[in-house]
């Protein structure tokens, strides 16, 4: 079995490269998750991207399934990854087309996403392709026309989780903050630092703030809250460094 896994970008279907299109046209069978109603608009974007690239695959969608609150994190993502990889066998097996089965990825396969984990699940092994697409890191940089690391300076890339759980990241002069749900820059005890926050990167909807953290945070807490209540989703990301940094 030949699975493809597409990125498809931050939103934007203009963000598709070439190679994801002509991808898309010889697949055979593509793979589309439904989030539930209040999230509708993703398997949208997706639909979209898959008429404009011109696709004649089969399209099978599946229902994406929630995570267990009630266990400790790791864990909670494991069975939830395991959950999916059973959801996507069976959109598989009932597809009627054969050849080449896609699946369209959010961002970048290979940043802080875990499709490549879960496709080490499905039985049997799968033929592998990935195809790299715009992350939010690229997206979010161009949207406020700003540089990705100081002048030779180290960049970490994390969670708001672990920037809850361990601060500032050790030796870096760039943090990149991803997949935070929490807003987890409220932790830092930091007068010195700058914010580059954008949501929606890419879409029509995008919403970017920036300036000093002791400024710019309380309006992004804000208009994130506001974002989530409109949308009932959002995806979003933020680039901190210290004033003055070249």
């Amino acid at each position: 079995m030949d699975l493809w896994l597409i990125g498809i970008g931050t939103g934007n279907p203009a963000h598709i490269t070439l190679e994801a299109q002509r991808a898309l046209r010889d697949a055979a069978v593509i793979l589309v998750p439904r989030k539930g109603p209040d999230k509708s608009d993703l398997a949208g974007i997706r639909h979209r991207i898959i008429a404009d690239a011109g696709a004649t695959a089969q399209v099978v969608e599946f229902d994406y399934p929630t995570r267990d609150p009630a266990i400790p994190y790791k864990d909670r993502v494991r069975a939830w990854h395991d959950d999916i990889a059973r959801r996507w066998q069976a959109a598989i097996a009932g597809a009627s087309s054969n050849g080449p089965i896609a699946l369209l990825v959010w961002g970048d396969p290979s940043l802080y996403d875990s499709t490549l984990r879960i496709a080490t699940r499905l039985t049997p092994a799968p033929r592998l392709r990935v195809l790299p697409g715009i992350t939010a890191l690229q997206a979010l940089t161009a949207a406020h026309g700003l540089t990705f690391n100081t002048l030779a300076g180290a960049v970490t890339v994390t969670t708001g989780r672990r920037l809850r759980e361990f601060g500032w990241p050790k030796g870096a002069e760039t943090a990149v903050v991803m997949l935070d749900g929490k807003c987890s820059f409220q932790t830092l005890d930091r007068d010195d630092l700058m914010i580059w926050w954008g949501a929606y990167l890419g879409m029509e909807e995008e919403l970017l703030d920036h300036g000093p953290l002791s400024e710019a945070g309380p309006r992004i807490v804000e208009a994130r809250a506001q974002a989530r209540a409109d949308h009932g989703w959002i995806m979003d990301t933020y680039l901190l460094r210290p004033k003055g940094a070249e």
